[in-house]
């Protein structure tokens, strides 16, 4: 938390992160067209915004995505904020974000947790039928070989895909790329988010970055942010203890 009041600390830093909220994923090149400033101090501002993990990046080919990773904030607003003012302010944030999102492009969500573990097994935790039954309540089902088609099949026998989609980009055990749909709208390319796995290893621990991009409105963004933190927590607990969580998170009220 130290390393997150430092960050905010200087101005063009926040003026980084004010560029990435009102459009997440740009370049280095995109933000430094915003800031008066070489590239190098550019480059030595977000590497601090990265260390606080106020910002997390991602490459496509050659070029390096900067997104933002609300959780740092998220917790600051938890631990000084809500608990004084929450009914008003919280009124007063979903106003505010109503307005900005009606006025911007599809959003997205990114959301990064560290995992005790190899890439190995958080590959096959994402994508082995079994495995993904254990924790998230569906089965992955697919053969992953890019164009291949793949499910979200249901758990209680009854063979129900909640979500169906195409797999993109397949590299074990370092990156996966999928389409998102409901299956009644598998026809309707316009209809479908995309979902970026990228797993790198550090020492003895994974970062595992999730992009979910593309989505469709409001409710979708509301949807996966609550969603994505509770179903890779209990991931994390699967590769780390060897079983999920005691009880399911998704099904804990929010408050």
């Amino acid at each position: 938390m130290d390393r997150v009041f430092r960050a905010l600390a200087d101005d063009t830093r926040r003026r980084l992160l004010d560029r990435l909220h009102e459009q997440n994923g740009q370049t280095l090149g995109e933000l430094c067209g915003h800031i008066a400033m070489t590239r190098q101090s550019v480059t030595q501002h977000l590497a601090v915004l990265e260390a606080a993990n106020l910002i997390s990046t991602v490459r496509r080919g050659r070029e390096k995505l900067h997104y933002l990773n609300p959780v740092p904030l998220h917790e600051i607003q938890e631990r000084w904020i809500d608990k004084f003012e929450r009914p008003r302010l919280r009124a007063l944030g979903d106003l505010k974000r109503r307005a900005e999102e009606a006025m911007s492009d599809k959003p997205s969500h990114v959301y990064v947790t560290y995992i005790a573990g190899t890439p190995e097994k958080v590959w096959d935790a994402l994508t082995d039928a079994d495995l993904t039954a254990a924790y998230w309540g569906h089965s992955n089902v697919s053969d992953w070989r890019p164009g291949s088609r793949w499910e979200h099949v249901r758990t209680d026998g009854s063979g129900i895909a909640d979500v169906v989609g195409t797999v993109v980009v397949s590299e074990r055990p370092t990156r996966l790329v999928t389409t998102w749909a409901a299956p009644e709208h598998e026809g309707e390319p316009d209809r479908h988010s995309r979902v970026t796995f990228d797993i790198e290893p550090h020492a003895d621990i994974v970062r595992l970055t999730v992009t979910h991009e593309e989505l469709n409105d409001e409710d979708e963004l509301r949807a996966v942010s609550s969603g994505w933190p509770a179903v890779l927590s209990n991931l994390k607990s699967l590769i780390e203890t060897g079983g999920p969580l005691p009880q399911e998170p998704w099904l804990v009220p929010v408050r």
